[in-house]
């Protein structure tokens, strides 16, 4: 069975996409068979990995229709890295998922049934804690929480945080925090040192030791439908998604990597 790792913060900006997006390559690229499920209506790891949206049937038509997951799988410039795309439909789910039963484990049900051949997933959620959320937390054993260094990193955590304890007591119990990783940190200022040391007094061992820096090529990539280990492998963005890849390795497989 697949771990599933939700990316989350409600908070807009912080780099989730991104570090969905890259994490989810850099895995795939030290062998793992990764699936990364665009869950957020903006679709930005769909285009950010080559892949046009609305074109043919997304992530939508997965919840709401019932098309098999093996009908919208769609492969990727990255080897080993398998895409559930989205587009704008989703946003409609969030209003028609209220009716329904066993609204929140859509989404578990669909990766129970059709997750199996891949060794991770990953889940990059919508900025919001909505309905399209709450099925990420009903289908993750880990939740993935990028902050970024910024003034106000921790604004909103406490809201993100109680909901992930409402899910473990009536949805989800094995949800666990996976890890924290911060994003656009610039060791030249002092806000940026001041923010990561709050947000590890805050998460304690729960942060990645590797923060990712503020990089042009990091965000250049998206641009041209590629993760930054392929755009720019040399950039210090790639190689830190590359260094919070082994770490999540690590991790989760006991000093493989």
């Amino acid at each position: 069975m697949a771990k599933i790792c939700a990316v989350a913060n409600q908070k807009g900006g912080v780099g989730k996409t991104t570090t969905a997006v890259n994490l989810a390559a850099c895995v795939a690229q030290a062998g793992r068979r990764v699936l990364l499920v665009d869950l957020d209506p903006q679709g930005n790891a769909t285009s950010g990995l080559g892949i046009p949206k609305g074109e043919g049937e997304d992530i939508y038509d997965v919840l709401m229709n019932g098309v098999p997951l093996s009908q919208v799988l769609r492969e990727t410039p990255v080897a080993g890295l398998t895409l559930v795309p989205s587009s704008m439909d989703l946003a409609g789910a969030e209003i028609e998922l209220v009716g329904q039963p066993q609204r929140e484990k859509r989404l578990r049900g669909v990766l129970e049934n059709g997750g199996g051949d891949f060794d991770y997933v990953f889940i990059d959620c919508p900025p919001s804690l909505g309905l399209i959320t709450l099925n990420a937390f009903a289908a993750a054993q880990g939740l993935l929480v990028p902050i970024q260094c910024e003034y106000y990193a921790l604004e909103g955590l406490t809201q993100l945080m109680n909901t992930v304890q409402l899910v473990r007591q009536s949805i989800n119990p094995g949800l666990g925090i996976e890890g924290v990783v911060l994003t656009m940190f610039d060791g030249r200022t002092n806000l940026s040192n001041q923010v990561a040391a709050e947000v590890k007094r805050y998460f304690r061992e729960k942060v990645y030791p590797v923060m990712v820096p503020r990089n042009v090529r990091l965000s250049e990539a998206p641009s041209f439908g590629l993760p930054i280990s392929t755009y720019d492998a040399g950039s210090s963005g790639a190689q830190a998604y590359q260094a919070l890849a082994r770490e999540f390795l690590r991790k989760n497989e006991g000093g493989a990597a």
